[in-house]
Parts: structure tokens; C-alpha cells; sequence
């Protein structure tokens, strides 16, 4: 059988969709023509993972106007906005490159999603012809920050909005099962960040990861064991126009706390970092081999999503070799340290262009493939 592999979700955008979706904004483009230069950009994310191998493919979320933001509004340029949002709202992180990215603040109740990832799903699957589909999906913790930090919304009390947001990420993770999703992944690139204490940020100083933490296991557990097999955590720190918000924050911040989450596997970025024997080893202790009634699974991040440089099968493989030393094997997989475009608006700076950055990640997922075999072999499974 191997060691299970699979990509985190989303891929560079080719020019020509970044363009509609800029033309869109400012009324160039009609929602016909943005949805056309979606669909001919999801059925090639498709078909090109497919031809890499990867046993469980995704549209790269190339209908999405970023992982975090695809509940609530259109595209990164403001459009589509609920009428109870408003733009000025916080900001989820800011880079190391000094950019940053904002989202809408919430001014009443009730908390709705315009848009579930199981309508891109729906629209994506016929495109598949060799492999099945997973689906990636926003944690409700990066949707907590919507609502005010202090105070609450007059008529609207946060705990009601809590229990609006849970239903209504089941109901997403729900509707891509139902739509005939294999895997569905929840995108936690906000745990990492909430231990940086920025100051720059408000909310990463405010200790929010343990309710972060409590808050995705209200949705984990509405879900059977069986379910969590298939439901995983993806943590990362951040991927944004070739840079990253948190990077510098020691895994041993998150890692014992994140595998409290009664999640069956976890997408983690391990290729990046400086000390990879130290997160394995602390993957290796914190995992647990029973998350009320589930095991969990370490995929260790084996391929740098934001370097242009393309890892050899042989360097993959020996990162999973290593990464066995620490990691039980019944609990060890592999994947991409992050999605390797999460924004619709990524020029990706270090590739020098999104048709490269493409293409790379295409090349990164079958060597990623073809170095997971070759460690499987290695290690008789």
C-alpha cells in the first residue's frame, strides 16, 4: 500500500484567470467570462495532477478567492461582500515581506456562508477522469475573527455566533462528503500565527490558541470516528506571494496543543524548517494513536511550496526515511508544506511569474509522488 500522500490544496492561478479576476473587479470582465477563465483553469489543475500520480487531486481552488475568504465573498477585490460585512475589518496576518491580508469585519447576526467549498467541489469532479477528489475548507477559528475581539454585536451575542459558525463549517465539510469528496482538509494556518504576538496584529497577542483548539473540535465532533479518518488539519506558517507570517514561532508553541484536535491526519510544513529532526521527534511524541476512536496521522511537509527549486525524488525519499526514526509509520504520510498559492492574487515574486510557479508545483507534487514510493519500498510497506 505505501505511505499515504496527498497535496494540500490550492495551485498558482495562470495569468489569465488572475487577470479576470481583476478585470471582474473593476467591471471589465463579466461574471460569465471570470466563470469561464475559472472552469478552463480547474479542468487543466485536474487533469496535470492527475498526470503527476497524486492518488487524490484538487481544482487547486482556482475558483476560490483564497482558502480563508470563499465563504464570504467573491473575489480578493471586494466583490460579492455581504450585506452584515464590511471590509475594514482586521487583519489576519501580515508577512514577512511586509505585505498583508485583511479580512471584512461582521456588524450583525445572523452569520451565514454565501458560498460552501462543496459547489466548487461539485463543479470540479466531473473533471476528474483518473483520480478521486479531496477538498480543502476553512477553519472555523479563522472565521472567529470576523466577530469583534472586544464587546459584542448589539442583538447578535458571540456565543450565538459560535454556534452559527459550527453549523455551518459541518454543514461545508458535510456537503463535500456528500458530494463525493475522499479526504476533506481544514486550512489552520492561523495556529502558528497565534503565538507570534505581533504587535502590528492585535489578535496574535490576545492567546487565542486553545479556543482556536476548542472551537475546531466543536465541529471535529459532530462527526463519527469513521468520518474523522478523512477529515485532516492542515498547519503552515502562511504562504502568501512567495513569503510567510510566522515562521520564526517554534513549532513546540503548536505542535502538543494541535494534535488535541480530534482530527484523523495532519498536513504539516516540515520541509522549511531550519531543525527537522526537532519537529519530528515532537510530532513523533505528541500524535496520538487515539483521538476518541481515531488514529492520527502525521503527512510531514517534504517539498518547499515557496521555492522554485524542485526536490529530487532521493531528497524526498530520505526526508520520509529520517522522519521514520521519530514517527511511528502507521501514523507517518507526506505532502506539500503548504497550498502553493492560497490568494487569487499572488504574483509569486521569486518564481517571477504564475505560469512558472505553476508549472513548478505540477513538477514538485510527481517528484513528491514518485520519492514517497521509493521510501515505501525502502521501508517494506
Amino acid at each position: 500500500m505505501g505511505l499515504p500522500t496527498e497535496s494540500v490544496g490550492s495551485l498558482p492561478r495562470p495569468q489569465y484567470l488572475q487577470a479576470a479576476f481583476a478585470d471582474y473587479d473593476v467591471g471589465k470582465a463579466s461574471l460569465d467570462e471570470l466563470l469561464a477563465a475559472q472552469e478552463k483553469a480547474a479542468a487543466d489543475s485536474v487533469k496535470r495532477m492527475e498526470e503527476t500520480g497524486q492518488g487524490l487531486v484538487t481544482d487547486g481552488e482556482q475558483r476560490a478567492s483564497s482558502f480563508a475568504t470563499y465563504p464570504i465573498i467573491d473575489t480578493l477585490g471586494g466583490k460579492g461582500l455581504a450585506a452584515n460585512l464590511t471590509a475594514d475589518g482586521q487583519y489576519f496576518a501580515i508577512f514577512d515581506d511586509g505585505h498583508h491580508r485583511q479580512l471584512p469585519r461582521l456588524t450583525r447576526g445572523p452569520f451565514k456562508y454565501k458560498t460552501y467549498a462543496y459547489e466548487y467541489f461539485r463543479k470540479s469532479k466531473p473533471l476528474a477522469k483518473k483520480a478521486g477528489m479531496k477538498q480543502a475548507v476553512i477553519a472555523p477559528s479563522m472565521m472567529y475573527l470576523l466577530y469583534p475581539l472586544q464587546g459584542e454585536i448589539d442583538g447578535y451575542p458571540k456565543s450565538q455566533f459560535i454556534a452559527d459558525l459550527v453549523a455551518e463549517c459541518e454543514k461545508d465539510i458535510r456537503g463535500c462528503f456528500s458530494a463525493g469528496a475522499a479526504r476533506v482538509s481544514i486550512d489552520f494556518t492561523e495556529g502558528r500565527l497565534a503565538s507570534k504576538k505581533d504587535p502590528r496584529n492585535p489578535w496574535t497577542s490576545a492567546n487565542l490558541l486553545q479556543t482556536f483548539i476548542d472551537l475546531n473540535n466543536q465541529v471535529l465532533d459532530r462527526f463519527t470516528p469513521q468520518e474523522r479518518a478523512n477529515i485532516g488539519i492542515h498547519t503552515c506558517p502562511g504562504g502568501d506571494c512567495d513569503s510567510v507570517h510566522s515562521a520564526e514561532v517554534d513549532y513546540h508553541e503548536l505542535l502538543p496543543q494541535l494534535f488535541q484536535m480530534n482530527a484523523g491526519y495532519f498536513l504539516i510544513q516540515c520541509a522549511s524548517e531550519k531543525d527537522k529532526e526537532k519537529v519530528y521527534r515532537e510530532i513523533g511524541q505528541t500524535i496520538r494513536k487515539d483521538a476518541n476512536g481515531v488514529k492520527q496521522v502525521a503527512f510531514i511537509g517534504v517539498v518547499n511550496s515557496l521555492d522554485p527549486r524542485v526536490e529530487t525524488p532521493e531528497e524526498i525519499c530520505a526526508s520520509l526515511l529520517f522522519a521514520s526514526k521519530y514517527i511511528p509509520i502507521d501514523q507517518l504520510g507526506a505532502t506539500d508544506d503548504c497550498g502553493f498559492s492560497p490568494f487569487s492574487v499572488d504574483v509569486k515574486p521569486k518564481h517571477g511569474s504564475p505560469d512558472f510557479a505553476r508549472d513548478i508545483a505540477f513538477q514538485k507534487i510527481a517528484s513528491r509522488v514518485k520519492g514517497v514510493k521509493m521510501a515505501s519500498e525502502k521501508l517494506g510497506i
